[in-house]
């Protein structure tokens, strides 16, 4: 699997290590006017690869930041994997309730609006 992570929405002191990940790419991006209030307005961007999703969506779990609406998301095969800080949400094409409970939930962890427009 393939997925990108922003550095920036890590917590302080958190590590993302799980085992057979690999780094794709490092770059910097600026959101400026995009952003959240309580996000930078220039993101450190992490594409990586992993052998498997499921210990990638637990250790985003344990490391992203619960204060400033931050998610990671990825595909894994036909599903599309939505992960917060202590929450994952898995669900296949066609799948338009999970969909929304996981739109549901960023909403209520901050997440702007217009970032919650991850393909189906």
């Amino acid at each position: 699997m393939t997925g990108t992570l922003i550095g920036d929405g890590l917590r302080p002191g958190a590590e993302f290590a799980p085992p057979g990940t690999r780094i794709r790419r490092v770059y910097r991006l600026d959101l400026t006017g995009s952003a959240a209030p309580t996000q930078p307005a220039v993101w450190t961007v992490i594409d990586f690869e992993a052998d498997d999703a499921d210990s990638v969506a637990d250790a985003l779990a344990a490391a992203l930041n619960p204060v400033g609406g931050w998610y990671a998301d990825f595909r894994d095969g036909a599903d599309r994997v939505i992960v917060y800080s202590g929450a994952v949400f898995r669900y296949g094409p066609g799948d338009g309730e999970t969909r929304a409970v996981a739109i549901a939930h960023g909403r209520a962890v901050g997440v702007p609006e217009h970032q919650l427009d991850w393909e189906d």
